[in-house]
């Protein structure tokens, strides 16, 4: 067999785009499907990971600051434990150390957040932020290891005592030791070239300077209270942290002085406040952008394994172990091959964003377990031997701790309890954000699903009745489980219409001039009185340039249509009916196989010849990268009112793949080739002999009604 290879498809657009009109939209769909390709699978690299080290840096920075600024020694006199020790004065070269670490953390810092200003170039940022941050965290580990010798703490080891500064130097230099690796993984994959360095939206940029915000709130908060009420500055930066989180533990910490409780009131409010945005932020920013690009990623994946896994001798597409698609063999119209591909990729979308929902659930169930019985494990090793905790009382702290409901009858007391206290209680906060965004999406769901189809059966039925209602549930149920079955199965008697069930029985004679679709949406347009132009060309005599007009005029009140699609909420999701329209009016008719291509796919080793979704030429390792749907295919050519690029619904040009709304997508496309008719118009050497036919015209819509 031949590899049908890029180059010639490549070589031949490239010197078609020389004198063509659409060149900036096969420009842009090019860019797109590279940055939609590379971008879904570095997206930890490109966006995450400097979210994060944006995020934490800020607090890591705090957490420095409280190992720098507290001595690290306690004498413990008899009969006395750690929490009330004396401060011993530390040794010179620990805080010139201390201070070197975190001089190099701010300014890797710093220049972390001015490189997603774009106040710094990627190139000399990113150096100084993973040297800096790297620094900082050796130092730190460095001042640990000896800080931990019995030499440090003199003896009797009995009478001394490691203060919470130590211990916030150990949490710092864990999280400068895991910004560094992240921001090595964003340096590789730019350095590779799979994204263009990392592009934060000024949203994200925001939800860092509110890490900020707060990380200042809770040390200056720390600092005016500990003055106030004569506590240690850590102690009151402890206080602060679960004040302004709601816990509520009631420990030994509460204000007693007049001045201290008056200035509560507004500190504990700001407090919410700031942490409430911080939560808005990550809901937001993070979570629904993040599952756009896991259901992308995801989207893809399940095309490729569907492309591997055709059986062209049964006929079946397995998508699941429980998941399994019929297709047509053979003997399908151009239309109806493709409607065929249509909706098989609408179920492949189903299928992957269901997983993706259990799926980031399960891992965010996950993660919350593991911050609980984690947690519990670490209050148990500090509290276990100074307060006889049992591991099941650490893990009922921790659990009304995560949950904020702060009883008070335990709480941690000992100087590395409190520090891990206040880092442990804010990675609760994106994670328990995290698990209830993807329990509403799928368990809140369903229960209220749930309880609204109980309430239709019992108190609240339908105005038709309980009887009706039964007989409209369980008609919804047989045909659910029809669509499942034949999802892929081009109807005979409808299109696929559950997006929106007014437009259907669209004909699937490739020959016929309009589609019923088509048909009325032109109608509705023609019938309008802002029409005068192409009507007055029309009693010239000038038929095609009354077409031209008509076509104009058409592309114009859709992208107003589209425009508002483009804002709905959930996004819009077009049947293939409405899809064959709009790719009509961009003169990419789904009748005309000169315009496709067939997805390849791997051999499958059970398979046949080819079938209707299987690339006949598909036999070389050179075509089965990821980009299946691209290499290979059927010869690009020319002319309509569009790009003249093939794809199949099942490759990765495929309007379903993108990271944009199909409105966006057809959207963009459609002012693209309204923009270039209107270019070519007033164009040099443009005329009556050079005019070209439009891809829709009043004569396709009347020949249309008579048929």
């Amino acid at each position: 067999m031949n590899d049908p290879g890029i180059d010639g498809p490549i070589n031949d657009a490239a010197d078609d785009l020389e004198n063509n009109a659409y060149e900036s939209i096969r420009e842009q769909v090019a860019e797109e499907e590279h940055e939609f390709l590379d971008h879904t699978r570095w997206y930890l690299a490109s966006t995450i990971s400097p979210l994060i080290a944006g995020t934490f840096g800020p607090l890591a920075n705090a957490f420095s600051i409280c190992a720098l600024v507290v001595k690290w020694r306690l004498y413990v006199p008899p009969g006395q434990d750690e929490t009330t020790g004396v401060f011993l004065k530390d040794p010179a070269w620990l805080i010139a150390i201390n201070t070197v670490s975190l001089v190099c953390a701010l300014v890797a810092n710093m220049s972390l957040l001015l490189n997603m200003a774009r106040r710094l170039s990627f190139n000399i940022a990113q150096p100084i932020t993973i040297v800096g941050f790297f620094v900082a965290s050796t130092l730190l580990i460095a001042l640990v290891c000896v800080a931990s010798s019995s030499h440090f703490r003199l003896q009797p080891a009995a009478s001394h005592a490691l203060s919470q500064a130590y211990y916030y130097a150990i949490i710092a230099a864990a999280l400068y030791a895991v910004i560094t690796m992240l921001m090595v993984l964003t340096a590789y994959g730019a350095w590779k070239k799979r994204y263009a360095k990392f592009k934060l939206t000024v949203s994200q940029r925001t939800l860092m300077l509110q890490t900020i915000s707060f990380a200042v709130y809770l040390l200056l908060g720390g600092l005016i209270f500990s003055k106030i009420e004569g506590w240690n500055f850590l102690d009151g930066v402890y206080w602060a942290d679960y004040t302004c989180l709601t816990v509520g533990l009631g420990s030994d910490f509460p204000p007693k002085t007049h001045l201290g409780r008056s200035l509560l009131f507004p500190y504990a409010f700001g407090g919410i406040v700031i942490l409430g945005l911080v939560i808005g932020s990550i809901r937001s920013l993070i979570l629904e952008r993040a599952k756009a690009k896991i259901d992308a990623r995801m989207t893809e994946i399940g095309r490729e394994k569907v492309l591997e896994k055709i059986d062209d001798h049964k006929r079946v597409v397995t998508l699941g172990l429980w998941q399994k698609i019929e297709f047509v063999h053979s003997g399908l119209s151009e239309l109806e091959r493709r409607e065929q591909e249509f909706n098989m990729m609408r179920r492949i979308q189903s299928v992957m964003q269901k997983r993706r929902q259990y799926m980031t659930l399960l891992l965010s169930v996950l993660a919350a377990c593991i911050l609980w019985f984690g947690g519990a494990t670490v209050f148990y090793a500090t509290e276990g031997t100074p307060q006889g905790w049992t591991y099941f009382t650490a893990l009922y702290f921790s659990y009304t701790s995560l949950l904020t409901i702060g009883y008070g009858d335990y709480f941690p007391n000992s100087n590395s309890g409190k520090p891990f206290f206040v880092v442990w209680s804010l990675l609760a906060v994106p994670t328990l954000t995290i698990l209830i965004s993807n329990m509403g999406d799928t368990v809140v769901k369903s229960f209220a699903d749930f309880t609204i189809w109980l309430g239709s059966l019992s108190v609240l039925p339908d105005e038709s009745g309980i009887r009706a209602t039964v007989k409209s549930n369980l008609a919804k149920v047989r045909q659910s489980n029809l669509l499942k079955r034949d999802a892929s199965l081009p109807n005979k008697n409808q299109s696929n219409t559950a997006e929106k069930p007014e437009d259907n029985d669209i004909p699937k004679d490739p020959k016929s001039h309009l589609d019923s679709v088509a048909l009325n949406r032109l109608a509705k347009h023609i019938e309008d009185e802002e029409l005068w132009e192409a009507e007055e060309a029309g009693e010239r005599g000038d038929a095609l340039d009354r077409d031209i007009h008509f076509y104009h005029f058409v592309l114009a009140r859709e992208i107003r249509r589209l425009m508002r699609d483009a804002a709905a909420a959930p996004p819009v999701r077009y049947p293939y009916a409405e899809w064959a329209y709009y790719l009509r009016l961009l003169g990419q008719d789904e009748a005309d196989p000169k315009r496709h291509r067939k997805p390849p796919v791997k051999p499958h080793r059970g398979g046949g010849g080819g079938g209707s979704l299987r690339h006949r030429n598909t036999t070389t390792a050179s075509d089965h990268r990821p980009d299946l749907g691209v290499a290979g295919g059927a010869p690009q050519e020319g002319g309509g009112g569009g790009s003249s690029y093939s794809w199949s619904w099942l490759g990765t040009r495929s309007p379903l793949m993108g990271s944009k709304t199909e409105a966006q997508w057809i959207l963009e496309r459609m002012s693209a080739t309204l923009e270039a008719e209107l270019r070519k118009m007033r164009a040099k050497g443009y005329s009556r002999e050079t005019r070209e036919r439009p891809p829709v015209s009043m004569e396709d819509l009347l020949r249309g009604k008579r048929a």
